[in-house]
């Protein structure tokens, strides 16, 4: 990623700014600019969010989205947006789903590892959403078919292809096995 403002910015000011051809975020104020992600990158953040959204809409609901914004800190902001999220339905604001940035961390942030970026700016976005309250983030790397779960304490476990990935604390009920993102 690459940083392409110099000015100091705020979550609502990056919405305002005109479409780029590209995926952005705000650290700290700052526009990163990244590459579009790839098909295969596509592809596993459809499988689960489906898989997200099954489990959501037969127990306990809430949202399950996929690419949305979350404002993570104020002065300066930080507005990150995981490949797929979810937040639990009585976390929802009584508005609804805001068509601009969540004014919240979600409670599941999961960031599929791209070729384009760095074990540093992928270590920064898990950061930023652990500092942010979100109890949950999984780092999904396609090529080694392999999940990372870290939580708030510091705790980050690797699960292979033929482990079960569940956390009931966060995600009551919801199991799928690893494997089964990557096909």
């Amino acid at each position: 990623m690459s940083a392409v403002a110099q000015q100091v910015l705020t979550a609502e000011e990056l919405w305002l700014l005109p479409v780029a051809d590209g995926r952005r975020e705000l650290v700290r104020g700052e526009v990163i600019e990244a590459m579009p992600p790839g098909g295969q990158h596509g592809a596993i953040a459809v499988i689960l969010s489906m898989l997200l959204w099954m489990w959501a809409q037969r127990s306990v609901g809430g949202y399950v989205g996929v690419e949305a914004g979350y404002i993570l800190s104020r002065n300066p902001d930080t507005v990150r947006h995981p490949d797929v999220s979810y937040i639990r339905a009585d976390r929802l604001p009584a508005s609804g789903i805001p068509e601009g940035f969540w004014p919240l961390a979600p409670d599941l942030a999961v960031e599929i590892l791209s070729p384009s970026e760095t074990a540093d700016e992928v270590r920064a976005k898990v950061r930023d959403f652990l500092n942010a309250g979100t109890p949950l983030v999984w780092t999904l790397y396609p090529r080694t078919q392999e999940v990372v779960v870290h939580t708030p304490d510091g705790f980050a476990r690797t699960y292979g292809s033929e482990d079960v990935l569940e956390y009931p604390s966060v995600l009551p009920g919801f199991s799928c096995n690893v494997g089964e993102l990557f096909a």
